[in-house]
């Protein structure tokens, strides 16, 4: 379950994203000209690159490095809008510039107090995210989708009062600034979320009286809304998600109609809007991450073992994860450059992370890695942009 969220609750734009004369200067106009409307319609029609040709205009600023996003987003709201746009990361995937960032969510030593903060391939740390709006939360879900962040839903306490929320953050990891999206419609915590097709899927949780639920809704950005979509067999809190060949698939968490935890998976399909059953899960798992079309979890009875669903063949691999002090040591998933990171739950520094490369010769698919956050990994996700 991710940690605490903290954060304001107005939604505003980064220092770092313009500088003050670009800023001060686009405020100026658009308040104090009685055309301003016109203007920004105007600037929206106009050229990217006077001179250029829209197509190779926008590859130019394809090329452009990723850490100068924002301050691109400040040139024009044509550029703006442009950067934002699903267009821009297929430009970027042709001019083969696209970087990959892990984002990890850390918590610092005391336990009070957590942070977004941007790691890069080489585990250099690039910027820390502005506070998410809203809040402290927990057993909220995360995904990735067009290259954002969306934080959604989750448990609060305000003024000693419990909360259950259907709350949607956006964060653009272009323009480093937080948006809000349309409500769940459904409040819901501790449930299964991923993205499956270019949409994002939530299912189950906690209701807002603290009942199971089995309902299930999608996001779709092209038309900013969440629907309801046939809901699961049963209640199921407590769980997990992810998107594999094309379904969503639900694992983990406790059901109604089991005791203890479920090895029960529910496998939705988009296209036939059906959801299927599978008797071979993971239960009580405390870290998974997809990585080439593989599904990694590790479970809580045992943390020294990686266990690897294929959904070509519905199997399960078991791989013996090296020993690094104590046997009781947990693990955190990350992934960056085609290789599971696990970051360890323990505060201390001198715990390394591990690297595993499904791709290496056999006997040398471990290493040790300097990649680590500065504080406990809560969660992470990886986003290519």
């Amino acid at each position: 379950m991710p940690g605490f969220v903290r954060g304001k609750k107005r939604i505003t734009e980064p220092s770092m994203c313009l500088t003050s004369p670009v800023k001060q200067d686009i405020l100026i106009h658009s308040k104090g000209n009685p055309h301003s409307s016109a203007q920004a319609s105007d600037e929206l029609q106009s050229p990217l690159l006077p001179g250029l040709p829209d197509d190779v205009a926008k590859y130019c600023l394809a090329l452009v490095p990723r850490s100068s996003f924002p301050a691109m987003g400040g040139v024009c709201k044509r550029w703006r809008s442009f950067i934002q746009s699903k267009e821009f990361l297929t430009e970027r995937r042709i001019a083969g510039m696209i970087e990959e960032w892990l984002y990890v969510l850390t918590m610092d030593s005391e336990g009070k107090k957590s942070h977004w903060e941007v790691l890069d391939s080489l585990g250099q740390k690039h910027q820390l995210l502005p506070p998410m709006p809203g809040p402290a939360r927990v057993g909220f879900g995360i995904a990735v989708l067009n290259g954002k962040l969306l934080v959604m839903a989750g448990y609060s306490l305000i003024n000693g009062t419990a909360s259950v929320s259907a709350d949607v953050y956006q964060y653009d990891s272009f323009l480093n600034s937080w948006s809000k999206l349309p409500d769940l419609n459904i409040a819901r915590y501790d449930f299964a979320c991923a993205e499956v097709n270019g949409m994002v899927y939530v299912a189950g949780g906690y209701g807002i009286e603290g009942e199971s639920l089995s309902t299930a809704e999608v996001y779709d950005p092209d038309t900013d809304k969440w629907t309801l979509i046939e809901s699961l067999r049963r209640p199921r809190r407590g769980c997990f998600a992810c998107g594999l060949n094309g379904k969503l698939y639900v694992l983990g968490g406790r059901s109604s109609f089991t005791i203890g935890h479920s090895r029960f998976m529910d496998v939705y399909n988009p296209e036939k809007h059906t959801w299927c059953e599978m008797k071979n899960g993971c239960v009580m798992v405390t870290a998974h991450a997809v990585l080439e079309k593989k599904l990694f979890c590790m479970e809580w009875k045992n943390q020294r073992k990686l266990a690897i669903f294929n959904p070509d063949d519905n199997s399960w691999k078991m791989v013996h994860v090296p020993l690094t002090g104590s046997t009781s040591i947990g693990f955190r998933f990350g992934i960056l450059d085609g290789k599971l990171l696990l970051f360890s739950v323990e505060g201390d520094p001198g715990y390394n992370t591990l690297l595993y490369d499904p791709n290496a010769a056999p006997g040398s698919e471990w290493q040790t890695s300097d990649i680590k956050p500065s504080g406990l990994c809560l969660c992470s996700v990886t986003i290519k942009a």
